[in-house]
Order: structure tokens, then sequence, then C-alpha cells
């Protein structure tokens, strides 16, 4: 019997946790010493990058680091800048900061290329950015409140029709795109919206943010606490896609997030989360055969696909910031083994960097959706996963559970980890201009994309840089993050959250119409745009 199934035998939410929040990180948590210098490091990627950055495409949204140009997909509005404000004050670079505060002082808000903007994007990257960089500030530069209040009242406009489920396309005019959206974009507004509130004394935000996510916990759920990937807001349904990664991703990642950040009194948020865990380690949780390694898999309404990516790798640092918030050891482990799972996809490569999606093969089988092939198999062996996409686009979230595992054990592992990555990072990613992702992880000679990613900025270098900070600094039992880590302020933790027991199964049925998948949460890159 598997690790994992011995642990399960025994495992039941309702049985084994206690709902009394504990401490996340350990008392007298500290750097060794001999890890000092990685500080330097991570601020010397930072400072190459967005002097590339500032040379070639200063108030444009991304750097186009192979031609030495930019791009403005994300509304023209100076994406990186956004993403990056709050990186700059954790690392001290306070003229930075200020120039990057005097230059999104100048945007206008209220229009954008291409004439539309979306409702995901707006929330975690601009108003995220925004808020968490006010917060961090002393609140001494109050032109980052204005701005995010001017994004979000114009975000507003995506209720329409009294959908408890906004639009994720908005035209300039504040006109809708009608179509799909799905349930990460619906419910990944809560922790920006009540800092939105919280800052302005409009509580309109907070309302509108949460309405969203309570709709989409009330849904229909193929798996108990986990709604269907692709919806529309009028509450239907594209298909019964289930899965931790995009579409469906960050909105799991707030469900358990929002209460600590707000400490509020409304048990639904807790008891879907720990639903949603309950019912992946019932369903979900699989070991590979070769490795013992443990992954999430998705749910395609029929079949288990042995399916995830760099992605889904949030899970890990996500599951162990719940456990601990329920007093669940079952969960906190569970959550470094995923960790663990994810880390090992960065050891098995060519480069040492880890692929954007991976599959495995378990004990019930290894169904994917598509045929494996000799090499992948030949690779599963060697390392107990193969590649099913082999491009890396400056992906966060394997260093993101890493950081997470780092902070809530004290174990130096996961500084070698961080370690690893950032000296491959140094030798595959340096382009003509800043740094790039490349199309094949697992070879030495990779081809580089032509994009420096905004989150390269507000995910990547942050968390590589508070792994070797002072874990006093940002501590992550004052600090929650957003999906785009953007830190803000928490409250002293309670000492309960959510009732202690399961979410009550939906009563609604489940209401399907034909219609395209969605495009998936987890912030897209140019290069999907570009066709590439």
């Amino acid at each position: 019997m598997s690790l994992r199934r011995l642990a399960l035998a025994a495992y039941t939410l309702s049985a084994a946790a206690s709902v009394h929040g504990a401490a996340l990180q350990p008392a007298g948590l500290a750097v060794p010493s001999n890890y000092s210098s990685q500080l330097d490091a991570v601020k010397q990627i930072f400072n190459v990058s967005y002097s590339a950055y500032q040379q070639y495409a200063w108030g444009h949204d991304e750097l186009l680091p192979v031609s030495k140009s930019y791009t403005d997909y994300l509304f023209g509005w100076g994406a990186t800048i956004a993403d990056g404000l709050d990186t700059m004050w954790i690392m001290g670079f306070t003229d930075l900061f200020e120039q990057g505060v005097n230059q999104l002082a100048t945007v206008d808000f209220n229009n954008a290329t291409g004439g539309s903007y979306n409702v995901f994007d707006g929330t975690i990257r601009y108003i995220g950015g925004l808020l968490s960089a006010y917060e961090l500030s002393g609140q001494k530069y109050p032109v980052l409140l204005q701005k995010a209040q001017n994004i979000g009242d114009n975000l507003a406009y995506a209720w329409v029709d009294g959908n408890a489920m906004p639009y994720n396309g908005l035209n300039v005019d504040h006109s809708v795109q009608q179509g799909t959206t799905n349930v990460a974009q619906v419910g990944t507004l809560t922790l920006e919206f009540e800092r939105l509130s919280y800052y302005t004394g409009n509580d309109t935000y907070r309302q509108l943010a949460e309405k969203a996510a309570l709709a989409v916990a009330a849904s229909p759920d193929p798996i108990p606490g986990i709604p269907a990937q692709g919806l529309y807001p009028t509450g239907e349904f594209v298909d019964s896609y289930v899965t931790w990664g995009g579409g469906t991703d960050s909105y799991l990642e707030y469900l358990i997030k929002y209460p600590r950040l707000t400490n509020t009194n409304d048990t639904t948020f807790a008891d879907t989360w720990a639903t949603a865990v309950d019912s992946s380690i019932k369903k979900l949780l699989k070991t590979s055969t070769v490795g013992d390694f443990l992954y999430l898999a998705d749910y395609d309404g029929s079949q288990i696909r042995h399916v995830s990516g760099h992605l889904n790798c949030f899970y890990g640092g996500n599951w162990i910031l719940g456990g601990k918030m329920l007093n669940n050891d079952t969960i906190v482990n569970y959550g470094l083994q995923l960790t663990d799972a994810c880390i090992n996809t960065y050891r098995g490569t060519a480069t040492g960097i880890g692929p954007e999606g991976f599959a495995w093969i378990s004990d019930d089988g290894n169904y994917t959706g598509s045929s494996i092939s000799d090499d992948q198999l030949s690779f599963y062996a060697a390392h107990g996963y193969y590649i099913t996409s082999a491009d890396y686009i400056q992906r966060p979230e394997v260093l993101e559970s890493n950081f997470y595992a780092w902070r809530a054990t004290g174990d130096t592992k996961y500084l070698d980890n961080a370690v690893s990555a950032l000296q491959a990072f140094e030798k595959y990613l340096p382009s003509a201009a800043g740094y790039a992702g490349i199309d094949d992880v697992d070879s030495a000679s990779p081809a580089q994309y032509d994009d420096q990613e905004a989150f390269w900025f507000a995910e990547v270098l942050k968390y590589l840089y508070l792994t070797f900070d002072d874990p006093g600094n940002v501590s992550l039992d004052d600090y929650v993050f957003n999906t785009e880590c953007h830190p803000f302020k928490a409250p002293t933790a309670l000492a309960q959250y959510g009732s202690g027991k399961l979410k009550a199964p939906s009563q609604q049925p489940m209401k399907t119409v034909a219609g395209p998948a969605p495009m998936v949460s987890g912030k897209p890159s140019v290069l999907s745009l570009l066709g590439l």
C-alpha cells in the first residue's frame, strides 16, 4: 500500500480536523547565513530585467526581450510597473518605486489598447498591485488608491442583468462581451475588492465580489466543493470538467485566503475549501507508480485524467496554508508532498526548469486523453512524470509552493530548491535584453520566446527573494498573498476558521449549455495570444 493510501485509510476531514488556527511559521525561523548571497543574486536579476524594460518598453505592458520591443496586450496600462511595484518596495528599490508611481499616475485607466479589458487581469494585476504597494508604502502615495478605485469603478459594470457573477470581458464603453467565463475569473476577486472597499469606505466592491464567489460555491459540483471549470455568468455550465488547474485554480485558492484576510464570520468560504480538499483527497489525489510522487488529477466528468502542470502547482502551498488554518496536519503533509512532486519536475529536465504541462501513471491507470509515446514512457520510468508541454513561460507556482514549504517547516532543502531554480534561470533565460521564456525545458539549447512576463516581477522574483529574506519580513502569519503574489496585511488570526463541517451538497441541478470552452485563468502568457 502506498504512503498516500496508508494516510488516506485513516483520514476523514470532519473527524480529523480541529478548527483552531495555528501559526504557519515556526518561532525563531531564520535563513542560514550561507544563503545570504542569494538575495543579491535575485536583486541583480530584477535590475537586469527591469532596466531592459525601462530602456525598450517603458510605460508599455511587457518587454519583448529578443526583439527589444514591447507588447500592450494587458490594456496598455503598464502591467510590468503595476505588477512590480510591491516587489520594488520589498527589495528596497525606492527610487524605482517612486518612478513607477509617477508613471502610473499619468495613465488613463478609462481607455485600453484595443478598446477592451478583462475583469480578471484588471483585478489581480492592477487593483491588487496598486493596493499592495499602497499598503506596503504606508499609504504615503494616495494616487495608488485613486487609480485602483478608478479601475474598480470600471470593472463594476461587468455585473449585468441581475447576474451574481460578472462577465470577464468589458469594452471601454462599459458594455460586456457576452460568452463563457470560468470559475477562476468569477471567484478570484474577493481579496482585491474587499481591500478596495476597506480603503475607500465603499462596501459595494466587496459585496459584488462576495456575491460572485458565493454564487460559484452554491453551484452544482461534479465533485463536492469543486464546480466545473467553464460556465456562463447566468449559471449554466459548459461541461463537467473539474481541475485544480487553470480555469478553477485561483477560485479554490481564494476560498481559504479570503477568510484569513478578513476574518469573516461567513463560514461558507472555509467550509467550501475544506470540502474541496476532502473530496480531492478521496478522488483526485494520485500517486505515481515510479517514485511514489503525489499529484492532483483532473476529472472530465466520467474519468480521472492523470495530468497536471506548472500552473496547478500552487496547490501545495495552498494546502499548507489552509491546513495550518484548520490545524490539520494531514492536509499540511499532503501539501508538502504535492510541493515535493512539483519540485521534482524541475529535477528531471536538461535545464533544471519544470515544464508547463506534465502527466504520470498511477495504480488506477494512465489516462490523459492522449496517447503516450515511447520517449515519454522512458522519461517517466526515470523521473516519475513525463512532459506533455515542454515550454517554460516564467511561471511562479512551483517556487510559490516551495516558499510556503520553507516558511512552514524550516527545512533547508527548500532553500536548496530555490538556489537550483535561480541558477537555472541565470543560465537559460537571459536574452538580448532582459529575461525570456524558453520553448523546451528538456533541451540543453532551448529557443527563447520573445516575452518577459509582468508576473516575472510580481511573482517569480518576489517568491525567490522572500524565500531567502528574513522570514519576519512579509511573514505568512501577517500577510495574505493574492494570486499575483501581491501581499495584503492580515489581521490577527482567529481561533476558528469555518464551522468544522463539510459543506452540504448543492441541491441545484446542473444545467449544461453547449458553448466554447473558456480561456483558462492563471495569468495567460502573451504567447497564446500571438499563436505561439
